[in-house]
Protein backbone atom coordinates (compact mmCIF):
# COMPACT_ATOMS: atom_id res chain seq x y z
CA UNK A 1 0.00 0.00 0.00
CA UNK A 2 1.48 3.09 -1.54
CA UNK A 3 2.09 6.03 1.80
CA UNK A 4 0.08 8.97 0.09
CA UNK A 5 0.03 11.34 3.42
CA UNK A 6 4.05 10.86 3.15
CA UNK A 7 4.38 10.93 -0.62
CA UNK A 8 1.75 14.33 -0.24
CA UNK A 9 3.92 15.86 2.47
CA UNK A 10 7.36 14.97 1.29
CA UNK A 11 6.39 16.75 -2.25
CA UNK A 12 4.29 19.22 -1.24
CA UNK A 13 7.72 20.53 1.29
CA UNK A 14 9.40 20.02 -1.88
CA UNK A 15 11.80 17.48 -0.77
CA UNK A 16 12.77 14.36 -2.89
CA UNK A 17 13.51 10.91 -2.09
CA UNK A 18 16.99 11.21 -1.99
CA UNK A 19 16.99 13.71 0.50
CA UNK A 20 14.78 11.45 2.81
CA UNK A 21 16.69 8.07 1.77
CA UNK A 22 20.21 10.18 3.42
CA UNK A 23 18.10 11.40 6.66
CA UNK A 24 17.32 7.43 7.50
CA UNK A 25 20.49 6.28 6.10
CA UNK A 26 19.47 4.17 3.54
CA UNK A 27 19.84 4.18 -0.50
CA UNK A 28 16.98 5.87 -2.82
CA UNK A 29 15.79 2.87 -4.31
CA UNK A 30 15.32 1.39 -1.03
CA UNK A 31 13.35 4.61 0.31
CA UNK A 32 11.15 4.14 -3.02
CA UNK A 33 10.05 0.88 -2.34
CA UNK A 34 9.24 1.95 1.33
CA UNK A 35 7.01 4.80 0.18
CA UNK A 36 5.70 2.56 -2.54
CA UNK A 37 4.70 -0.01 0.43
CA UNK A 38 6.81 -2.86 -0.78
CA UNK A 39 8.93 -2.51 1.93
CA UNK A 40 7.81 -1.37 5.56
CA UNK A 41 9.07 1.35 6.93
CA UNK A 42 10.22 0.93 10.85
CA UNK A 43 9.18 2.61 13.77
CA UNK A 44 12.40 4.86 14.49
CA UNK A 45 12.35 5.11 10.42
CA UNK A 46 9.02 7.20 10.75
CA UNK A 47 10.09 8.97 13.45
CA UNK A 48 13.33 9.96 11.49
CA UNK A 49 10.98 11.25 8.35
CA UNK A 50 8.81 13.11 10.44
CA UNK A 51 11.83 15.12 12.16
CA UNK A 52 13.42 15.83 8.77
CA UNK A 53 9.78 16.55 7.45
CA UNK A 54 9.14 18.58 10.62
CA UNK A 55 5.74 17.42 10.82
CA UNK A 56 4.20 14.62 13.33
CA UNK A 57 4.17 11.09 12.64
CA UNK A 58 0.50 10.99 12.15
CA UNK A 59 0.55 13.86 9.52
CA UNK A 60 2.34 11.03 7.66
CA UNK A 61 1.96 7.45 8.89
CA UNK A 62 -0.21 4.92 7.31
CA UNK A 63 -1.09 1.71 8.83
CA UNK A 64 1.14 -1.44 6.69
CA UNK A 65 -1.03 -3.72 4.69
CA UNK A 66 -0.77 -7.26 5.14
CA UNK A 67 0.14 -9.31 2.35
CA UNK A 68 1.29 -12.26 1.62
CA UNK A 69 4.77 -13.34 0.26
CA UNK A 70 6.40 -16.48 -0.95
CA UNK A 71 9.13 -16.86 -3.05
CA UNK A 72 9.25 -20.79 -4.23
CA UNK A 73 11.05 -19.80 -7.29
CA UNK A 74 14.02 -22.31 -6.66
CA UNK A 75 12.10 -25.49 -4.96
CA UNK A 76 9.80 -27.75 -7.17
CA UNK A 77 6.95 -29.05 -6.26
CA UNK A 78 8.09 -32.73 -6.08
CA UNK A 79 10.35 -31.54 -2.84
CA UNK A 80 6.55 -31.15 -1.51
CA UNK A 81 7.65 -27.47 -0.32
CA UNK A 82 5.19 -25.85 -2.98
CA UNK A 83 2.29 -27.69 -1.69
CA UNK A 84 2.09 -25.47 1.78
CA UNK A 85 2.66 -21.88 0.92
CA UNK A 86 -0.84 -20.57 1.47
CA UNK A 87 -0.93 -18.78 4.65
CA UNK A 88 3.05 -17.48 5.68
CA UNK A 89 2.93 -14.00 5.73
CA UNK A 90 6.07 -12.20 5.51
CA UNK A 91 7.91 -15.02 5.42
CA UNK A 92 8.69 -17.86 2.95
CA UNK A 93 9.10 -21.10 5.47
CA UNK A 94 6.70 -23.78 4.51
CA UNK A 95 3.43 -24.22 6.58
CA UNK A 96 4.60 -28.02 7.79
CA UNK A 97 7.74 -26.50 9.25
CA UNK A 98 5.48 -23.47 11.14
CA UNK A 99 3.85 -26.46 11.95
CA UNK A 100 5.92 -28.35 13.64
CA UNK A 101 7.59 -25.09 15.18
CA UNK A 102 4.39 -24.77 16.33
CA UNK A 103 4.35 -28.22 17.95
CA UNK A 104 7.93 -27.84 19.66
CA UNK A 105 6.75 -24.35 21.43
CA UNK A 106 3.74 -25.93 22.72
CA UNK A 107 5.90 -28.77 24.32
CA UNK A 108 8.16 -26.10 25.80
CA UNK A 109 5.58 -24.47 27.21
CA UNK A 110 4.72 -27.41 28.41
CA UNK A 111 7.88 -28.62 29.98
CA UNK A 112 8.44 -24.55 30.98
CA UNK A 113 5.28 -24.92 33.26
CA UNK A 114 6.22 -28.32 34.71
CA UNK A 115 10.10 -26.74 35.54
CA UNK A 116 8.02 -23.91 37.06
CA UNK A 117 5.71 -26.10 39.43
CA UNK A 118 8.92 -28.15 40.70
CA UNK A 119 10.63 -24.80 41.49
CA UNK A 120 7.51 -23.52 43.34
CA UNK A 121 7.50 -26.94 45.41
CA UNK A 122 11.42 -26.10 46.09
CA UNK A 123 10.42 -22.88 47.45
CA UNK A 124 7.41 -24.37 49.78
CA UNK A 125 9.67 -27.12 51.13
Amino acid sequence: MQKEKLRSVRKRKGITQQQIADAIATDVSNYSRKESGDVSIRKEEWEKIARFLEVSVEDIYEEEEARQVNHFDNITSSSGFGNNISGNYYCNVPEFLLESQRDLIELLKKENQKLQEEIEALKNK
